[in-house]
């Protein structure tokens, strides 16, 4: 149990698949381990955009470095989800230091990117290849950008049937055939172009996206699409192994620990996973004691039982915050660009046949189609808000949804997702401890 990496014990891991299927090894280790070690409170934490074990621990270890020292006296135990999740080479991590942005002049994948790809999408390496092939030869002719388009859509689909097919209500609309996002069912030309011209308009506010796009070109737009049909993948995915897998598992737990207290913590679509855990949690389970969400990168109206721009309709989650003995809370920032203008962007071509031409950024920004870690958790009563500062020193309430603009800490630029990965600070960590209450 013991990792070098590691910078707390005792640490278990959990390793999901795409299904949500767990390692059973590491699962029975977790259900002995916890009562061996007189474990007391269960800190569990989900990654966002990893694709190895080594990014999602080196994480974990700086993230959850603080806690002993800041509660030394409660017996602690930790947890690191590693779930089938990727991340484009251009994007940083957390990591001791900033990852210096490269904008590449011609967007392309690199090696590290089609292994990555590989490695989420196994058996689909010709499909790989030839959008390598298709983004470094850049064809001059839209049936080459269909084509891309195609490849795209043939490299993220899944079986209608299968489990994940389950998991994309929230990120689509009526009418889009199998499950996928509307920019991957419509002219593919007209897409990579609206695309382009967003990312151009967005790099003359002086944030880096990773994409060439002075002048805007299609091809620039192309890389963009697939980018984000990654990413959309990836959302259908944290659902999956957070309903279909952490939430089972904790019901398990909560079988063979009664008095384990736990606490879980997610990051970008890490805090997607957690929050569809709440779906997956079997009736009758009290142990969940706080969720802590650091820069979620899901639709802030997640929560919420009607939506304000369609009062029929209510969040993928409407409700489910009520499953935890304690609070829900969203720790959210405004300088987080990536979820500021791409996340709002790619939620508007994923749900949205019509085009972004001629939408200013600030416009992208709209309610619609914002993420929890912008502007934190949106129409749903009672939902108390704090500044950081503020937070630390008072006392926060012990259910409901709670807001906590983190912009005081969660700011640092340079790299191509802004402020998004720059979450390993100690008083986050003081947060998700207030949060459970954890003495």
């Amino acid at each position: 149990m013991a990792d070098p990496e590691m910078s707390v014990t005792p640490y278990w891991e959990l390793t999901f698949d795409a299904d949500g299927d767990v390692d059973a090894g590491q699962r029975d280790r977790l259900l002995d381990g916890v009562g061996k070690r007189a474990v007391v409170d269960l800190v569990v934490f989900a990654h966002g955009w990893n694709s190895d074990r080594s990014g999602a621990t080196r994480l974990y270890s700086r993230f959850l470095a603080p806690f002993p020292a800041l509660a030394p006296h409660a017996k602690l135990g930790y947890v690191g989800v590693l779930w089938p999740s990727m991340r484009f080479s251009d994007e940083p991590i957390p990591d001791i230091k900033p990852v210096p942005a490269v904008a590449p002049s011609r967007p392309v994948l690199d090696k590290n990117t089609r292994h990555a790809l590989l490695e989420i999408f196994p058996g689909r390496a010709t499909v790989v290849e030839q959008l390598a092939r298709l983004l470094d030869q850049r064809p001059d002719d839209d049936a080459s950008l269909e084509e891309f388009g195609r490849l795209v859509r043939l490299l993220v689909e899944v079986p209608p049937q299968g489990p994940q097919g389950a998991f994309t209500a929230d990120t689509l609309t009526e009418g889009v055939p199998e499950g996928m996002p509307r920019m991957l069912c419509g002219d593919a030309v007209t897409v990579c172009a609206d695309f382009a011209a967003a990312l151009a308009e967005v790099e003359g506010t002086g944030v880096m996206t990773g994409a060439a796009v002075t002048p805007p070109q299609a091809w620039d737009g192309a890389h963009e699409l697939l980018r984000q049909a990654t990413y959309f993948a990836m959302k259908r995915r944290a659902g999956t192994v957070g309903e279909r897998g952490l939430g089972r598992l904790l019901g398990q737990l909560a079988r063979t620990a009664p008095n384990v207290r736990v606490h879980l913590v997610g990051h970008s679509f890490g805090a997607r996973l957690v929050s569809f855990a709440l779906r997956g949690l079997p009736e009758g389970v009290h142990t969940l004691k706080s969720v802590t969400l650091l820069q979620a990168a899901f639709s802030h109206y997640a929560f919420a039982a009607r939506l304000p721009h369609d009062t029929r309709a209510s969040g993928v989650l409407n409700g489910r915050q009520k499953r935890i003995d304690g609070p829900l809370v969203c720790c959210h920032s405004k300088h987080d660009s990536a979820l500021g203008t791409i996340y709002p962007l790619a939620s508007r071509m994923a749900g949205d046949a019509r085009t972004v031409l001629g939408l200013s950024v600030n416009s992208l920004l709209g309610a619609k189609w914002g993420a929890l870690g912008y502007g934190g958790i949106q129409a749903v009563q009672g939902t108390r808000s704090f500044r950081l500062a503020d937070a630390l020193k008072a006392q926060l309430p012990t259910a409901g949804c709670v807001n906590i603009d983190a912009s005081a800490v969660v700011k640092r630029g340079g790299a191509p997702s802004g402020a998004h990965s720059d979450i390993c600070h100690r008083e986050l960590a003081r947060v998700v401890l207030a949060a459970g209450r954890i003495a």
